[in-house]
């Protein structure tokens, strides 16, 4: 296929699968999973389930429940507002028939850009422009008509035994009442990292797509899913212009103005920017959003942003942080202009080399913003259990001080597990594979 038509197949084909090719077939599905898809969010768990709750698919009738196999039937089986449930099976690769030379702009190459943006040549003052930088948007633009896959309102997406989604940006965008749960997520690469040479003090590269991108979105549950990069992993990138080539973004982000989340009983791993809540510092429509719940998650050897929060009122709760990978680890919880972060009885286990104040950072500048702090239990690899507090381990070596949160959660269906039990409780239950069948 030629590469300048790319974006055009891909939205071609999601139209003709749109209007018949995927069928409801609810066929050979494990009862369990039937019955599965028809739940909604419990009450009271959470923010998500403010207001009018989220339910999902959970209505849809039989016309609309939809066993996937492949990446177009996947996208057109998840358009549209229409209630729908959508089983995943096998394995759905949103690249599959496409390497990152397919994508890419007859005027664009790697080599090229490199010579091109070279600090030594291009400088560090000013961000890259110019036909090169425009032909790898273009390139860029060409692998996101593939792989950003648009999932309409009521919606439940499940994953059936053994199944797996990799390479996609699952796009939870301006609608209302989503659910994901069982599945397997990993690897949503661009091929394309765009270079930034004024971010931070030596530049960096970033990366486009999240493995999940809820913008603008409410009432959405992910429950029971894995989250990671694969095989592919950031630390096993080059190094170009001494930078990390980082071709993955944040496997889990919450932004411009998205409200009433739930994140439950899921498994992160082997990835870098995890969980993005609020992704600018302008005052406007995010106050008084970006509303989300985390608890009994498994945060296991990720780098940061777990999560990063700004503006948004952020339940962290009986959630297991596993950090013992003291080279790729930046910190977890970090504290952002306007944030109201509210962390109970979660449990961290690591390395004796991750020192207690850097779990916690201050992104607020001279804003607002502020994080409570309860029932914290750590150790160090199989030494002994002990309280500690991160907030105050980072006040104590830091200026100013991260003063505490404005407010109290009151969504939860009961009182928080004890944090010297998370790690038990989480490591046998949170993730895709728990729920039954």
């Amino acid at each position: 296929m030629r590469k300048t038509t790319i974006a055009a197949a891909a939205l071609a084909g999601a139209a003709l699968l749109a209007g018949a090719a995927v069928s409801a077939d609810a066929a050979g599905t494990p009862a369990a999973a039937l019955a599965l898809a028809r739940q909604g969010l419990p009450a009271g768990d959470g923010w998500a389930s403010d207001t009018t709750g989220t339910t999902g698919g959970s209505a849809a009738d039989a016309e609309h429940v939809f066993t996937v196999r492949t990446r177009d039937e996947l996208a057109a089986a998840v358009a549209g507002d229409t209630p729908k449930i959508v089983f995943v099976s096998g394995g759905i690769d949103a690249n599959a028939g496409y390497s990152c030379a397919d994508y890419a702009d007859p005027a664009y190459s790697l080599e090229a850009f490199l010579a091109a943006y070279d600090p030594a040549v291009w400088g560090r003052a000013t961000k890259p422009t110019g036909p090169l930088e425009d032909a790898r948007a273009r390139s860029a633009k060409n692998q996101g008509a593939r792989v950003n896959i648009k999932v309409g309102g009521n919606t439940t997406i499940i994953g059936l035994g053994g199944s797996k989604i990799s390479g996609a940006n699952l796009l939870i965008d301006k609608v209302d009442n989503v659910i994901l749960r069982n599945l397997r997520l990993e690897d949503a690469h661009d091929c394309f990292p765009s270079w930034d040479p004024t971010d931070g003090a030596a530049g960096n590269w970033n990366s486009l797509y999240d493995t999940v991108t809820v913008t603008g979105a409410t009432h959405v549950w992910v429950d029971h899913n894995n989250f990671s990069d694969g095989n592919n992993t950031d630390d096993t990138q080059p190094l170009y212009f001494g930078r990390p080539y980082q071709v993955h973004d944040g496997a889990l982000d919450v932004i411009r103005a998205a409200d009433l989340v739930t994140v439950s009983w899921n498994t992160f791993f082997d990835h870098d920017k995890t969980m993005l809540i609020g992704s600018s510092n302008t005052v406007g429509a995010d106050v008084g959003k970006l509303r989300v719940t985390i608890h009994h998650n498994r945060f296991a050897n990720v780098g940061q942003r777990v999560p990063r929060v700004r503006f948004g009122q952020v339940d962290v709760y009986d959630n297991y942080f596993y950090a013992t990978d003291e080279d790729t680890y930046s910190y977890s919880w970090g504290v952002g202009v306007y944030a109201q972060v509210y962390a109970e009885n979660n449990f961290l286990l690591r390395s004796a080399d991750i020192a207690l104040d850097d779990v916690v950072y201050d992104w607020r500048g001279t804003a607002p913003g502020g994080i409570t702090e309860l029932g914290t239990a750590t150790r160090v690899g199989t030494g002994p259990v002990s309280e500690v507090n991160l907030v105050a381990q980072y006040n104590a070596t830091h200026d100013p001080d991260l003063p505490p949160a404005t407010w109290v959660p009151a969504l939860r269906v009961a009182a928080p597990d004890p944090a010297t039990a998370v790690p038990t409780l989480v490591t046998a239950q949170a993730g895709a594979g728990k729920l039954g069948f």
